[in-house]
């Protein structure tokens, strides 16, 4: 048992002994029973394979327009870098370098990385220095692609305009629709599971039960999970600054929390976009976004825009304010809610994207000049502003903060539990 690597858990910080699983198993924390790691049924060389087959489908969908569509003689077929392209010649910059980055640049770097990293494990030779700092580069573009939101704005806008003109689906749209399924489950493949697999085939140190007898006690590197001795500046393995805890964790969430609930107020007071057309020009809000779909009665996509762009922000705000405020709980029971909460806020964090993409889309497919023509509000900015210091607060809130001052269950090696 003492051969076996170490891993910590990342939301109460015990450390377990790492054993074998089967097929598609799942191994939990045995104390806040979040999830430690899995087992893949495929290899590093055939997960490759599928990323390589992603980064076509990525091309394609980002390329190829995803609709044509006909109003007075005129046809536009706009693709998503057009559409930014678009809002970026009208100004709107903030906006285009917000939309484009989730929405197409972060994504094609995060399947670059993993990528290389994989090609890099299933060749079995020594890794390059430069592979810590790659998957720690990979770490952070983990938590901001937005493929799958992308794809819900497209039909959004599509649905907007399904009556307005002669509307076509194009190849873009099938290739968004196969690849927001795919990206869904290489989501899985994180920064932490390509470290494991360099422990298996024995390319990368691991910690073993001895490191946690060493006096100064030990600390898990928050980039590659390595459990090494504490008091190190950077990690041993990739190289990250070593910290025990998120440094002022409570302060900068309460910092990012506080400024979104300002930045909420004029996201949905002010325009998120307006529309001009030779009958006049009208500013339309998030919440008449909402009505307009369904007095067109697609009432199903309303209550989704609604639920993106209305109760996913003030439910994520509401969360990390509970989070902040209750510090005083105890007990292993409401630690583990603490933790369901907190896995909730990041599960949630990107979908209120949905708008600004709605915005940048629909700019796309009103451009006929002379006849119609949508132009981004300042509310759609300010949305987008209120997602990204969102997710920026549930990043930067540390969940073993409240396991610290928690003692219902000692810190020690354990054997996780696979479900």
């Amino acid at each position: 048992m003492g051969a076996r690597p170490l891993v910590a858990c990342t939301h109460c910080d015990t450390v377990h002994e790492r054993v074998p699983l089967q097929g598609a198993g799942l191994a939990r924390c045995a104390r806040c029973d979040a999830e430690l790691y899995r087992h893949s049924r495929f290899s590093p060389r055939q997960w490759q394979a599928v990323v390589l087959a992603v980064l076509v489908l990525f091309l394609i969908a980002n390329l190829f327009p995803v609709v044509h569509l006909g109003m007075a003689g005129k046809t536009v077929s706009p693709t998503f870098p057009k559409a930014l392209l678009l809002i970026w010649q009208q100004g709107y910059f903030g906006l285009s370098i917000m939309a484009g980055l989730v929405g197409f640049w972060l994504p094609l770097f995060q399947l670059l990385f993993q990528f290389w990293a994989l090609g890099l494990i299933a060749r079995a030779r020594p890794l390059p220095g430069d592979f810590g700092l790659g998957l720690r580069v990979l770490s952070h573009l983990e938590h901001w692609s937005m493929t799958a939101v992308l794809f819900l704005g497209v039909l959004v806008a599509i649905v907007k305009f399904a009556g307005i003109g002669r509307l076509t689906v194009a190849p873009g749209l099938y290739a968004f629709f196969v690849l927001t399924f795919l990206l869904t489950g290489l989501s899985r493949l994180t920064a932490r599971r390509l470290w494991l697999w360099a422990e298996d085939a024995q390319l990368a140190p691991m910690a073993r039960a001895g490191v946690l007898e060493r006096a100064g006690g030990w600390c898990a590197c928050d980039h590659c999970g390595l459990v090494q001795t504490a008091g190190a500046q950077d990690c041993e393995r990739c190289g990250a600054a070593m910290h025990k805890r998120k440094p002022n964790s409570r302060a900068r969430t309460a910092a990012l929390v506080f400024t979104a609930c300002i930045f909420y107020i004029p996201a949905n007071v002010l325009p998120v976009m307006e529309l001009r057309s030779i009958m006049g020009s009208s500013a339309h809000t998030i919440l008449g976004g909402v009505i307009q779909l369904w007095e067109l009665g697609s009432w199903d996509l309303a209550i989704i825009v609604f639920v993106a762009s209305i109760v996913v922000p003030i439910t994520k705000l509401l969360a990390l304010g509970v989070l902040l405020l209750g510090r005083r709980w105890r007990g292993n029971a409401v630690q583990r809610q603490r933790n369901r909460l907190y896995d909730m806020v990041e599960l949630i964090g990107q979908w209120s994207m949905l708008d600004v993409f709605v915005v940048v889309l629909m700019a796309a497919l009103a451009n006929f000049p002379g006849l119609s023509q949508i132009i981004p509000g300042p509310g759609a900015l300010s949305f987008g502003l209120v997602v990204v210091l969102t997710m920026l607060a549930a990043l930067s809130y540390d969940p073993r903060d409240g396991w610290d001052r928690d003692t219902d269950t000692a810190r020690s090696p354990s054997l996780p539990h696979a479900s």
